[in-house]
């Protein structure tokens, strides 16, 4: 076992500098660099899951039997499991940009060789070795996003960006049309030019990642705190010349002991140790949504043309739709995580989709279901397990320590895979195969319930960790514990609090009254009439969750910057507003500089001004100051 390296004790404010950041163009470049590889992964599944037909058929170029294409899938499978180990742990252990490019180039040049398989062995080992990119895509990229995006916007942007695969789904279900038409291309051409596709736009996706930094996280705790410091001052310098703003001062600090080495034995020891309850929870999420989509999406066409009579022709269309609808829902649902909460949307997304797959499943075997009506339930069973299933991602790579969180990703999208995304196709393969719709509504079942266990895990070990710093869910492995210990107590005042000025000091408590009214009202429209029932993270609940062990500190204090931010939002629309009039509400937005605040945050801000008062709609999406003053008092 390699001997780690002890580099010495630092103490670092990278963490909350990053948190802090306004929304800017930085982060729509991680977006589009990193997650942008999930629509290159949901076109190129769905187009070789299209043509795998054609490369079965004489002429193709290739001597396949059906046998063969379904020993490739699995191969895929096996090498997207062994690629996410291996890369998962290589990720936690040399950086997050050298993975989440080697394995990128990796999938490129694979899925490229792959175009010019003419024998089925070749064609296995080109296939495994995209599946080992595309595993280790999964781990550095999840990994490398939570990292980089602020706390406030993480959930949101995680569960889009997961979510995006089904946008390359969507696509590749219609390339599919063009690409099996042999009035445009020979038979032997077509399925050759969707793997190159796959390689070409991979290397458009390289591209852009080239500008990516290094997580500033990942450095700081592996000696490389000037490389992190400089990393953070050149995107604070980009944002500051975008807003035309000064940043707020960055909050608390976080201290740890440097390593360049943690040994595989530490990591996985200490989090299994520390963090029991959150395996279990990664581990019922991941099975769950690897059982339902693997089994049903994987057989959806088959379903469709052996049940319900649609030609084969046609049902790269009713792929494209059911991809759309996949797609909507993290894009949908995917704010209410970061606003509702992370414990009680993921359990609404695993129960609900469990109830509608159950329905689906009593009226297939009452065959009362038309075409129309079944297709309709499965988009919307997956409308709903499609956020579920971005959320496990987004679960697993934040509730374990950051060491940890690659490989955390990886272990769980293993396991995941290999017990559901095997399981669950073969099994509905044996009951589709039968022809009895019967049999097949007993899979729906089976994968309504994997779903469910899904949910009951959420509600017994779920983790609320929205809008909190990554540090605040799970300690670093490498932290000191020389900080004071916070948890269930009020932050110990900074000296140069004590030392503010009087006039400092009486904005603070006017603003921590403000934030206490504000909480005050929102408890009781909580209480008042059928808001009782909304679901939320209970402002004043003292329900406690196992999953929570270790973090009620750190929530509070998150929770604390949260409120004063939301504060500080309102204050700007109200001066704003006093200053200039009645405003238009995009003048206001930009008067204010919204834009910068992240997805919503603003339409949040204007709708609690308007409860307080201190604005008012005065129509035709207009707004002035609530007490009616204008820029000159009058």
């Amino acid at each position: 076992m390699t001997s780690t390296s002890e580099l010495g004790v630092v103490t670092t404010k990278v963490p909350a500098r990053l948190d802090r950041l306004p929304w800017s163009r930085f982060h729509w470049r991680i977006v589009i660099g990193l997650g942008t590889v999930w629509i290159l992964d949901g076109l190129e599944v769905t187009i070789v899951g299209a043509v795998a037909a054609r490369m079965t058929e004489p002429g193709s170029g290739i001597d396949l039997t059906s046998a063969d294409i379904g020993t490739a899938a699995a191969i895929y499978v096996a090498g997207a499991c062994l690629g996410a180990l291996l890369f998962g742990r290589l990720t936690d252990r040399f950086g997050r940009k050298k993975l989440f490019m080697v394995t990128l180039g990796i999938y490129v040049l694979a899925t490229v060789a792959t175009a010019f398989a003419r024998d089925p062995w070749y064609l296995y080992l080109a296939r495994f070795i995209t599946g080992m990119g595309i595993g280790g895509e999964y781990a550095a990229i999840n990994s490398a996003i939570d990292e980089l995006i602020p706390a406030r916007n993480r959930g949101q942007v995680d569960l889009a960006i997961n979510g995006s695969y089904w946008v390359g789904s969507a696509l590749g279900s219609l390339v599919a049309v063009l690409l099996l038409n042999e009035s445009l291309l020979a038979a032997d051409l077509g399925w050759r030019l969707a793997f190159a596709l796959g390689g070409v736009l991979g290397l458009a996706i390289m591209l852009v990642r080239r500008h990516v930094p290094e997580s500033p996280r990942w450095l700081f705790i592996h000696g490389h705190e000037d490389e992190a410091e400089r990393i953070v001052d050149r995107i604070e310098a980009e944002v500051r010349q975008e807003t035309g703003q000064e940043l707020p001062e960055p909050s608390e600090a976080v201290t740890v002991r440097q390593r360049d080495v943690i040994p595989f034995r530490e990591i996985a020891g200490v989090a299994l140790r520390r963090y029991p309850r959150r395996a279990l929870l990664g581990l019922a999420l991941f099975v769950g949504q690897a059982f339902l989509y693997n089994a049903i999406v994987f057989d959806l066409g088959t379903i469709l043309s052996g049940f319900f009579d649609i030609g084969s022709g046609t049902i790269p269309y009713f792929l494209a739709l059911f991809a759309i609808a996949n797609f909507l829902g993290p894009l949908l649902l995917g704010r209410l995580f970061d606003t509702v909460g992370r414990k009680p949307m993921i359990t609404a997304t695993y129960f609900g989709s469990a109830a509608v797959a159950t329905v689906l499943a009593i009226l297939l075997i009452s065959g009362s279901l038309t075409t129309l009506w079944f297709f309709l339930l499965v988009s919307l069973t997956f409308f709903v397990a499609s956020a579920g299933a971005s959320s496990a991602y987004l679960t697993v790579s934040e509730v374990f320590p950051m060491e940890t969180r690659a490989l955390s990703i990886s272990l769980f999208f293993a396991i995941g895979t290999a017990v559901g995304g095997i399981t669950g196709p073969l099994l509905f393969g044996h009951l589709i195969h039968t022809g009895n719709a019967d049999l097949v509504a007993i899979g729906f079942l089976v994968g309504a319930a994997a779903m469910a266990l899904g949910g009951l895990a959420e509600v017994f070990f779920g983790v609320r960790a929205e809008q909190q710093s990554l540090e605040n869910i799970a300690r670093p492995l490498t932290a000191e514990e020389a900080e004071a210990d916070w948890r269930g107590e009020p932050a110990p005042q900074d000296e140069r609090d004590r030392l503010r000025p009087a006039e400092a000091r009486q904005a603070a408590h006017e603003r921590d009254l403000r934030i206490a009214d504000r909480t005050a009202r929102r408890r009781e429209r909580q209480r008042a009439g059928a808001r009782r029932y909304r679901p939320g993270t209970g402002q004043g609940s003292r329900m406690y969750s196992p999953g929570m062990a270790g973090t009620a500190g750190a929530a509070s204090r998150t929770s604390a910057m949260a409120e004063q931010r939301l504060d500080d939002e309102i204050e700007q629309i109200t001066h704003a507003l006093q200053e200039s009039g009645p405003t238009s509400r995009d003048e206001l937005k930009k008067a204010v500089g919204g834009r910068s605040w992240g997805p919503r945050r603003f339409r949040r801000a204007l709708r609690e001004s308007e409860r307080e008062s201190r604005v008012r709609d005065v129509g035709h999406d207009t707004y002035a100051p609530a007490d009616g003053r204008d820029r000159s008092g009058s």
